[in-house]
């Protein structure tokens, strides 16, 4: 046997088990010669160093709503609350203009409705200037009291509402009455009330002018029953007004209403302020 061990490449072991024998073969694990002159490509390239993933972000915590914080929703925001806003605005202004419409044609039988109206309300005329919603509310007090009183008919009708902006009511109105003595004959005049709102819609502002006055004409004694109950016709062309009244050189029933009503919120201020005054001792 010993002439094939040369010619045998690689060793051959017999193990002998409890059943049968294994062959084991042993083979060299020394690499082959390189070949010169050309380049062996590996067969398996090692890859390349990867930076590990992140990690996924954590889901939100149940019953938390996620907010989006970018400047569209912001704008969005605004935009809203001016929607609210405008809408706020028209709400209150058709409010104030159904008001008003109600209002006025009954303002010598009722009180009016205040819940159009800021507190520090502004009521001007040709002669006077009122401030706040307690005055405003005496104004009004002392034309149907003293309307009364003076006059066995009178009223006010409306002859025209419009907006000549959107903040702003004009209303044209004529106030006639029949006065309780017998030498005035009925006489009517007109007159425009402007209500300025705010942003919200509230009146802040009630001015009176364009006056056109169409009063009878003091009568001269009497001469026959024909002079006192004659009346001087209303003129179709009123003129208007373009100074301020002269209440102290014209009396009529209707500057004895102007004059009661101003005397009674001259009164009222008056006795607010002796209410506040503290006597020394």
């Amino acid at each position: 046997m010993a002439f094939l061990a040369p010619t045998l490449s690689s060793p051959i072991l017999i193990l002998h088990s409890k059943y049968k024998p294994i062959l084991i073969h042993h083979t060299s694990l020394s690499p082959p010669p390189p070949l010169s002159g050309r380049h062996v490509a590996p067969l398996f390239a090692l890859p390349k160093q990867l930076e590990p993933p992140l990690p996924p972000p954590p889901p939100p915590p149940v019953g938390v709503a996620q907010v989006d914080q970018s400047p569209n929703t912001t704008t969005t925001h605004h935009n809203d609350d001016n929607n609210s806003q405008k809408n706020n605005f028209y709400v209150n202004l058709g409010l104030a203009v159904r008001t008003l419409r109600e209002d006025m044609p009954l303002l010598f039988t009722k009180d009016l409705n205040y819940n159009i109206y800021r507190d520090d309300i502004t009521f001007t005329d040709p002669l006077n200037k009122f401030t706040g919603i307690e005055n405003y509310k005496l104004i009004f007090w002392a034309l149907r009291f003293h309307g009364r009183i003076l006059f066995r008919e009178i009223g006010v009708d409306v002859l025209r509402i419009w907006q000549p902006s959107e903040n702003v009511i004009l209303i044209r109105w004529n106030l006639k009455g029949i006065p309780r003595v017998p030498w005035e004959a009925k006489g009517q005049f007109q007159g425009t009330s402007r209500y300025k709102l705010d942003r919200n819609g509230k009146i802040y502002e009630h001015k009176v002018d364009n006056l056109a006055f169409n009063f009878p004409q003091q009568l001269k004694p009497a001469v026959s029953v024909l002079d006192l109950v004659s009346a001087c016709p209303a003129s179709p062309n009123p003129t208007f007004l373009l100074g301020p009244v002269d209440v102290n050189s014209y009396s009529s029933s209707w500057v004895e209403l102007y004059r009661a009503v101003r005397e009674a919120l001259d009164r009222e201020n008056h006795l607010t302020l002796h209410d506040h005054l503290v006597p020394c001792s």
